[in-house]
């Protein structure tokens, strides 16, 4: 809805719902409808008007990460379809050996894709601390250039102390 990436000229609000969107171009409706489909035509295999199958591209989702970007005034949004999947996203863009600090109340599901996959399968390594201890954030314990990727405080059994939110600051993690 914009044309001048990064300079949003509606208010915030008409930008939630119109953000980054465009008329249809085969309907005209002003809204992208909602595509439910899993596979779309193609004239033979590879050759397609732009989209396969909507695991791997959709109008729909597009339309989402148009809206997000323009909210956000950047240049580009990514959608995903769970947190895990965008921090394994994430986890590609180091180099092997880099290393992670990550939240000690981590989502359980990310303390296991850190220190069971990434750790042996890329070669990461990760520092488990409390992030809202500023000192423990900038410890000298980490190896190597820190990624701070944050974390989610769900699964307080899944820090390594498994204590979670109740952890000892003094504890090592």
């Amino acid at each position: 809805m914009t044309d001048i990436p990064g300079k949003n000229r509606l208010d915030f609000a008409t930008r939630t719902i119109h953000g980054g969107q465009f008329p249809d171009p085969t309907t005209g409706a002003v809204m992208v409808p909602i595509y439910a489909t899993s596979t779309y035509a193609q004239a033979s295999p590879g050759e397609h008007k732009g989209f396969e199958y909507s695991r791997s591209h959709n109008p729909t989702r597009f339309a989402f990460e148009r809206c997000i970007a323009d909210l956000e005034s950047g240049t580009a949004g990514f959608a995903f379809a769970s947190g895990l999947a965008a921090a394994s996203t994430i986890l590609e863009t180091l180099d092997s050996g880099a290393h992670v600090i990550a939240s000690d109340d981590l989502y359980g599901g990310s303390f296991r894709l850190f220190d069971k996959v990434r750790k042996r399968s890329a070669g990461l390594t990760f520092s488990f601390v409390d992030m809202a201890d500023l000192a423990a954030v900038r410890g000298g314990d980490h190896p190597g250039d820190a990624d701070d990727l944050g974390g989610d405080a769900h699964q307080p059994d899944a820090a390594p102390g498994g204590s979670g939110g109740d952890r000892d600051p003094g504890q090592d993690a």
